[in-house]
């Protein structure tokens, strides 16, 4: 057996995988996660890796990676086979000198490529490294079936959905003060949904794509799940309510100040108005 599948890092692809489809959120093949791997992460593995990996060309440029390691879920994979198969359902890529390609190093044994969400995820990658200093290592994408459902009710505004969210659950704007960013209904798996993903990215934690899913990120596998768990549930709530008849209390914008001021967090302004 190869010593790679034992790593922390397959390891944690395979529960977070695993968790997001016993979620509901990825049937069949809908849904991505990569994660960016150290150099220090790989070293004890490279013995595994391919003597002549292939060559992928991107269509953009990310050079802003070069020779950086990521692993991501393949494109076509469905996420309940990732824990039978980890060699067929995933890839360790890493971005070529020139930031114009990848290499797939490991993985995806019976062929195929990463995900067709990779320009998303890259873009988003470059702009994580930048606004949290190299922190965030982790862009998690999936089809959140309460987060979808209010894209179909609620005005496509980040303050808007930021705020109905902050409102269903009191940890929410602790959860993420930056709030949601907002991207409307574009052509999945081509690089201009990847950069319209990216600009939110620099703002928000997390971002939702209108009628489609939900992206988000953070240092780890599990920081990112529970990032987009804590979201969903907040959405469920607010299902509820609306199909109630609609709130008739809530949590007021002074409360929220204070519990901002509580957990010591810069709520997003624009949502703290509504």
């Amino acid at each position: 057996m190869q010593q790679i599948l034992s790593s922390w890092f397959v390891k944690g692809m395979i529960k977070a995988t695993y968790d997001m489809w016993l979620k509901g959120w990825d049937e069949r093949n809908g849904g991505n996660v990569s994660l960016r791997l150290l150099e220090s992460d790989v070293i004890s593995f490279q013995n595994d890796f391919y003597e002549k990996p292939r060559h992928v060309s991107l269509t953009q440029d990310v050079t802003k990676l070069a020779n950086q390691y990521f692993i991501v879920t393949g494109s076509g994979k469905y996420f309940r086979n990732v824990i039978l198969d980890p060699a067929d359902t995933l890839a360790i890529v890493k971005i070529d000198e020139q930031g114009k390609g990848y290499y797939i190093m490991w993985g995806l044994i019976n062929g195929g490529l990463p995900t067709s969400e990779l320009a998303a995820h890259l873009q988003s990658h470059i702009v994580r490294i930048e606004q949290s200093q190299g922190k965030d290592r982790v862009i998690m994408h999936c089809h959140a079936t309460n987060l979808i459902a209010l894209t179909y009710v609620l005005e496509l505004d980040t303050a808007v959905i930021t705020r109905w969210l902050w409102e269903m659950s009191t940890e929410c704007l602790v959860v993420f003060p930056d709030g949601v960013g907002v991207v409307p209904w574009m052509v999945p798996g081509k690089d201009e949904i990847g950069y319209a993903t990216a600009k939110q990215m620099a703002k928000h934690s997390l971002v939702l794509w209108a009628f489609h899913g939900v992206f988000g990120t953070g240092p780890t596998l599990d920081e990112a799940f529970g990032l987009i768990d804590t979201a969903e549930k907040s959405a469920e709530v607010l299902v509820k309510v609306l199909s109630m008849g609609g709130k008739r209390q809530t949590i007021t914008s002074e409360e929220f100040k204070l519990l901002a001021e509580r957990f010591g967090v810069t709520p997003l302004e624009d949502a703290i108005k509504q």
